[in-house]
């Protein structure tokens, strides 16, 4: 006569207790400590106590967060921050404790693809932080299109600067030219941030070795000079056929341009017709060069070049 095996019920700790979550869990979204938030390995994009960020934390305040952040849990405990930094840091000024997130099983590839799209739209980044927001996404990209286990970005149909491009104001040629002004040393990169180096003057000094940035760098300080666009593409020709020195440096710099370099001027009254009337003369240049850029490359396509 066989006996009936009893079984001992088996104590599961609370998913709650685990996580670190409270019992309030809706639509996937739950509320976590803030002091459990982590912030993303080489976050790419500052978080700055400036005027949006108080703007952010009244809101925070009276209306609370209204945007749950994305997270992934952490091997070493806590979450790690996916999207959410500059509320996470709205929450620590405002003293609110818990802040709601939604946390997502996610590869360091997804995780960084996820991290960049949802700060890439904001308005006034860095040239610093597109850099490298578009070199860590070009990259995630680039790895995803080895493997089979990663689909959803399907690499092989485009090229990794091309889908980086998507849903931004970005060509994919631009989008590799701000990925090169990663090599940038870090007081050049600076400079580019603070628009006293030009965005395209700082892409051709990328293509200068550390060694020949920081010999630069001495010889704009001494001389309180930023080159020219002209003088940054003989100093890029010259350093791929052999080393800067210091000399070579000042030839080009200090020597007057023989040929005087042709202007192109358009009324202010035409171009104000196609720009918001608050767009500044920074603004308008951006946006005319971006569509030079798109011309350009539309050319090199169909083969119209020169």
């Amino acid at each position: 006569m066989s006996s009936k095996k009893t079984t001992t019920p088996i104590s599961l700790q609370p998913l709650d207790e685990l996580f670190g979550t409270t019992g309030n869990s809706a639509n996937g979204i739950c509320e976590v400590s803030v002091s459990s938030l982590h912030s993303f390995p080489n976050h790419p994009f500052k978080v700055r106590d400036d005027k949006q960020m108080a703007d952010l934390v009244k809101s925070v305040t009276e209306y609370g967060i209204l945007v749950p952040g994305i997270v992934r849990m952490r091997s070493a405990g806590g979450y790690e921050l996916v999207a959410g930094h500059r509320r996470r840091r709205a929450c620590e000024i405002a003293g609110i404790q818990k802040m709601p997130v939604i946390i997502r099983d996610l590869t360091d590839d997804e995780t960084t693809v996820i991290m960049v799209d949802s700060n890439i739209q904001r308005e006034e980044l860095l040239f610093s932080e597109k850099a490298f927001a578009y070199k860590m996404k070009y990259d995630a990209l680039k790895r995803q299109g080895k493997r089979t286990d990663l689909t959803s970005c399907r690499v092989g149909k485009k090229s990794a600067a091309e889908e980086v491009s998507q849903n931004t104001e970005d060509s994919a040629r631009q989008v590799l030219r701000y990925i090169h002004l990663t090599e940038l040393i870090t007081e050049l990169l600076d400079l580019t941030d603070i628009k006293k180096l030009p965005f395209n003057t700082a892409v051709e000094l990328s293509y200068l070795n550390k060694d020949e940035q920081q010999l630069l760098l001495q010889y704009m300080n001494t001389h309180s000079m930023v080159p020219s666009m002209k003088q940054a593409e003989q100093l890029k020709k010259i350093s791929k056929q052999e080393a800067l020195t210091y000399l070579t440096i000042d030839k080009i710099c200090m020597k007057k341009e023989q040929e005087k370099e042709a202007q192109v001027q358009i009324s202010e009254t035409k171009l104000k017709k196609y720009f918001p009337v608050d767009y500044s003369k920074e603004q308008m240049e951006e946006v005319i060069f971006k569509l030079l850029e798109t011309w350009a490359e539309g050319r090199e396509k169909s083969g119209e070049s020169n």
